[in-house]
């Protein structure tokens, strides 16, 4: 009878020591799905902040660029007063940059800048004293820059852009994207013909 009282107290001693790790597994499981869960929210979130910052930076170069043609004008006014209707339409496609809101209209009213100052960059041809005056010359060189900073602006958006994307649709990542709205984001597209930068001739 003592022999099947041990027994019994050995069965019950091994039965108590497997059921934590009938609790402790189910938990772990669990716990380790919400980290990976995590994880990729996470992720998602980085990638689409990076996203939002590269358009930041482009905008701040578009900005550079509309400031520069307030001084633009003034200086070429004193040489070709008569193009007033050019001048009008530079400060139309400036208004509308800074009204625009959205990435989308932010885009259209920049690519209306640029063809504005090819149109006024043309002009300036006509009158060489105006090509050697030294205010000029340093807007010049400061338009020019910009184009180029804006030009990797761009670059580096559409970059972001491609590696949130890439992320947004990939399996097993897609599924979380889909149940937070992570939405595709568009690339930066140009219109035809904007992508070039306005020409100057000097």
């Amino acid at each position: 009878m003592a022999k099947k009282d041990k027994k019994i107290k050995v069965d019950l001693t091994i039965q108590k020591r497997k059921k934590p790790w009938k609790i402790i597994i189910p938990i772990a499981v669990v716990v380790i799905l919400i980290i990976w869960f995590v994880g990729m929210y996470n992720g998602l979130v980085r990638t689409d902040e990076t996203v939002n910052e590269k358009w930041g930076n482009v905008e701040s170069t578009y900005q550079r660029r509309v400031d520069l043609i307030p001084n633009l004008i003034e200086t070429v006014k004193g040489y070709a007063a008569h193009e007033e209707d050019l001048f009008k339409e530079i400060t139309a496609a400036r208004s509308a940059w800074m009204k625009a809101k959205t990435p989308k209209s932010q885009v259209a009213a920049a690519n209306q800048v640029e063809g504005a100052l090819g149109k006024l960059m043309l002009v300036v041809e006509n009158y060489p004293n105006l090509k050697a005056n030294e205010n000029f010359l340093a807007l010049q060189d400061e338009l020019s820059g910009t184009e180029n900073r804006i030009n990797v602006a761009r670059q580096r958006y559409n970059e972001a852009v491609k590696a949130y994307n890439v992320k947004t649709r990939r399996f097993p990542t897609n599924l979380v994207a889909n149940m937070f709205g992570f939405a595709q984001k568009e690339m930066f597209e140009a219109d035809e013909g904007a992508d070039k930068v306005p020409e100057v001739k000097f």
